[in-house]
């Protein structure tokens, strides 16, 4: 298994970075491998706590149910895998920590355990490409909502 983060400064504060970040059923909007969302479960607070996800990997489609905690909100939101067909284990957190000005310093973390060997520097290049689109993504997204 391969843990790896990755930080950026975004401007903007960390509440609407943690509103981006947790509107899953917008993500095929702007996430740039996600093709669809469905959130299967609510918590009390209307949050979403269970979501099937249809995204683009290694040239192929995949699909991956993502169980969701908020118990540190909204300094962070995490995740583990419920499912998945190419991955076993697709953990990962969102932490966002004012940076002062009005700006958000955010770290996405990610543990990922493919279902099949692949080459590592194959695994790298996918991680990297993850973590990069992750927080680019986002940083775009809340950047241009102002």
């Amino acid at each position: 298994m391969e843990r790896t983060a990755e930080q950026v400064v975004i401007s903007g504060p960390p509440e609407r970075c943690f509103a981006v970040a947790t509107d899953f059923e917008a993500y095929p909007e702007w996430v740039s491998d996600v093709k669809q969302v469905e959130v299967l479960e609510h918590d009390a607070q209307g949050r979403a706590l269970v979501v099937a996800f249809r995204a683009g990997a290694f040239g192929r489609s995949t699909n991956y149910v993502l169980a969701y905690d908020y118990s540190r909100a909204p300094e962070e939101v995490s995740w583990v895998q419920r499912e998945g067909d190419i991955t076993s284990r697709l953990d990962g957190s969102y932490r966002f920590v004012a940076d002062g000005d009005g700006a958000t310093q955010v770290t996405y973390a990610l543990a990922v355990e493919l279902r099949v060997a692949i080459p590592g520097f194959v695994r790298r290049r996918a991680e990297g490409h993850i973590l990069h689109a992750a927080v680019r993504d986002l940083k775009a997204r809340v950047e241009s909502r102002g």
